[in-house]
């Protein structure tokens, strides 16, 4: 018989203690619209990519709202006709939109980006293609480290899941050459600072080793560029190897392998939206307009 496949998604250890998120900016409805949005939410909710993106490409003029170029801040709704470099982009209401999130093992020698002037290999080359909707990378890993990557065609999730007033732990696996001294330690939970300001790690923990090469468990609240690197070097520590392990509730699978990857499925899904605070669409199909509704089948089980 079959083993079952596991879930990724599990609590963490100590969950930080969150709030009701709010909104990014003022995005309440304008008067006598309620359905009115800023441009780059809306482009982030149809996966065309994450916000700070999208807000990058309104200020470079390469959006235009009912044939005029966009502007930043601006307002939209389903019915204005919005495209990106000249294609049209459809909004839909966001209950009639399936949200998918894949989870992939980053090898070493990947880049996170869609292109590369220096040829070298993308994640995004080894994702399935989707229509109709693109995928946005949740945070990112430099070339030289490995491990969980989330991938969803949700901006919305994706903003959640990596701005920093939400608070979202991403752990680690961390090979350092050396020792480690408690007053290290201390340092690092304490706070070092950094060209980009003060940094800490929120748990630290011994995870075996031999010889000069020590493991540690490290989780951080934030994804500033090579933060874990740069958090050991100002201690006077050397990173060989780093793996991120989780990103919030997802945890990379034992048997997920360097260069695999793994579609969440529609309970994952869900789970993973309530943690986020964030609406479930309704997947049952609706019945058609002066017909019955189709009858339940009466063996088999939803997976929703």
């Amino acid at each position: 018989m079959p083993t079952r496949r596991r879930s990724p998604l599990r609590p963490p250890s100590k969950p930080a203690a969150r709030t009701r998120p709010v909104p990014e900016g003022d995005d309440s409805p304008a008067a006598g619209d309620e359905d009115a949005v800023r441009l780059h939410k809306a482009l982030a909710d149809a996966g065309i990519g994450s916000r700070r993106e999208m807000e990058a490409w309104i200020a470079e003029g390469r959006v235009t709202v009912n044939g005029e170029t966009a502007q930043v801040g601006q307002r939209v709704t389903s019915r204005d006709v919005i495209k990106v470099s000249g294609r049209r982009v459809y909004l839909r209401a966001p209950e009639t939109k399936r949200i998918r999130v894949l989870i992939y093992h980053k090898q070493e020698g990947e880049i996170v980006s869609r292109d590369d002037p220096k040829g070298r290999a993308t994640v995004f080359e080894q994702l399935p293609k989707i229509r109709g909707a693109k995928w946005v990378s949740v945070g990112r890993l430099d070339f030289n480290t490995e491990g969980l990557m989330i991938f969803t065609t949700s901006g919305e999730l994706a903003n959640r899941l990596m701005h920093p007033r939400f608070e979202v732990e991403r752990e680690y696996a961390v090979r350092v050459l050396g020792e480690l001294t408690l007053e290290m330690q201390q340092q690092l939970l304490d706070g070092v600072e950094l060209e980009d300001g003060v940094a800490r790690v929120e748990k630290l923990l011994e995870a075996g080793g031999e010889g000069a090469n020590r493991w540690w468990r490290v989780v951080i609240m934030e994804g500033r560029y090579r933060e874990v690197r740069r958090l050991f070097d100002a201690v006077g520590v050397k990173v060989s190897r780093l793996i991120r392990t989780r990103y919030g509730p997802v945890a990379l699978p034992p048997q997920l392998k360097r260069g695999q990857k793994q579609e969440l499925d529609e309970t994952e899904v869900k789970r993973l939206l309530r943690w986020a605070d964030m609406p479930i669409a309704d997947s049952r199909p609706r019945p058609a307009q002066g017909r019955a509704a189709p009858r339940k089948p009466a063996h088999g089980r939803s997976r929703s």
